[in-house]
């Protein structure tokens, strides 16, 4: 359950979390549905139900719709006051969502320094190509965690075709500046990954590696986690172009540049970033990824972790009160990292 409205109008709020996690560019994690088309295996659908559980039990439901397009539309503004100016939308799929078109056309202006991030599975792209055109995205992450119609039923358990998902890549690159791929590195596409990196390079796309962090939520497939290893001493044959980055919030990566190109590596070897330490977690042993971002979800709550559901907290009665909520999120962000909810 939500945790309950903290008081509006307190006058000691603790901003330091918040200014700390918005200086270090954490990220504002949007989810505009927990509905998607395809049911990947490792989702984790921003602390929802996955759709794969949906599919195997049809009484483990996602939790309902609580807010409209103008509720998002309120909340990326307070977000952007706030200094979280890095907006990525999520789902589930969000171009499956109703409200991602009211809500994509009329995004507020995140300023010089910040930017919108859509991430998608690629299969609606060519679909809603025409307003995606005239939205104010940044960016389009398209997931290509497969490479062949075979690789994606066993990933995806889908027969749309991975032409469906190639075509909607080109289409991104049709309508976007920037278009990123990303990929998560697994047993069953390992045969695929150097076909993947290929396909980016010709298209000049940058593309993430990403080793598999555990969580409940995909714990029944811990066998099929690959070592980064492989694609890192691949990648330093093509190029000596090469730097660790492990500032900020986030998880440590390494970066390779091939000519011109950037090719990222989630390494968990470099480890997990974040603000805080969180203080007195009763789970902080076992967290594999700490605090690098802010995840709002459809149902109407903010939590800033995905490991633990009674973090959420409850923003509905606080959507038409810009400064309440800010307030809020900033006191809950600093109970979190000191240990205290």
């Amino acid at each position: 359950m939500p945790l309950p409205l903290l008081p509006p109008t307190t006058p000691d709020v603790d901003w330091t979390a918040l200014h700390n996690f918005a200086a270090l560019r954490g990220q504002f994690r949007v989810s505009l549905t927990p509905r998607c088309n395809l049911q990947c295996w490792f989702c984790h659908n921003e602390g929802d139900i996955p759709p794969p559980s949906t599919h195997a039990n049809r009484a483990l439901q996602p939790r309902d719709r609580e807010l409209n397009a103008d509720d998002y539309v309120n909340v990326l503004q307070a977000m952007i006051k706030a200094g979280l100016k890095r907006g990525y939308f999520t789902g589930g799929e969000p171009l499956a969502s109703p409200l991602a078109r009211p809500v994509l056309t009329r995004l507020p202006d995140p300023g010089p320094d910040g930017s919108y991030t859509l991430i998608t599975n690629g299969t609606l792209v060519r679909k809603h190509q025409d307003w995606l055109a005239i939205t104010g995205l940044d960016k389009v992450k398209v997931s290509l965690h497969y490479f062949s119609d075979a690789s994606l039923y066993e990933i995806a358990n889908s027969r749309v075709g991975i032409g469906v998902i190639l075509d909607g890549i080109e289409a991104a690159r049709e309508t976007f500046e920037c278009v990123e791929l990303n990929t998560l590195l697994q047993r069953e596409n390992a045969h695929e990954i150097l076909p993947i990196l290929e396909y980016a390079l010709e298209r000049r796309l940058p593309v993430q590696f990403i080793e598999l962090v555990d969580t409940d939520f995909n714990a029944e497939h811990h066998d099929s986690a690959i070592s980064a290893d492989g694609i890192i001493k691949h990648l330093r044959t093509l190029t000596s172009d090469e730097r660790t980055e492990i500032a900020g919030v986030g998880q440590g990566r390494r970066v390779f540049r091939i000519d011109g190109v950037e090719i990222d590596v989630i390494h968990k070897g470099l480890g997990r970033h974040h603000v805080g330490q969180c203080g007195t977690c009763p789970i902080r042993s076992q967290c594999v990824e700490g605090l690098w971002a802010l995840r709002m979800d459809h149902a109407g709550s903010v939590q800033p972790c995905l490991l633990r559901e009674d973090l959420r907290l409850d923003i509905r009665h606080l959507l038409g009160n810009t400064d309440a909520l800010i307030a809020a999120v900033a006191q809950h962000l600093a109970a979190f990292t000191e240990g205290t909810l």
